[in-house]
């Protein structure tokens, strides 16, 4: 795992969460949209999930103006 867990501007669908998960996790991206696509067919959790972390997940662009 690398660094700070940050949404990404870069490879972003919605909010930039997966991509920032997979930033994070050093996986593609779309294997993290997958996840949260059968976390939501197999449980439901997959949008309750997504929305917590687009919401405490701070912006990548936001963290490198604090800098």
């Amino acid at each position: 795992m690398s660094g700070r867990l940050l949404r990404t501007n870069d490879d972003r669908m919605i909010g930039g969460v997966c991509g920032g998960l997979g930033r994070y996790l050093k996986i593609d991206a779309v294997l993290v949209r997958l996840g949260f696509v059968l976390l939501t067919i197999y449980g439901g959790v997959g949008p309750v999930l997504y929305l917590l972390l687009l919401i405490l997940m701070p912006l990548d662009s936001d963290y490198s103006e604090e800098r």
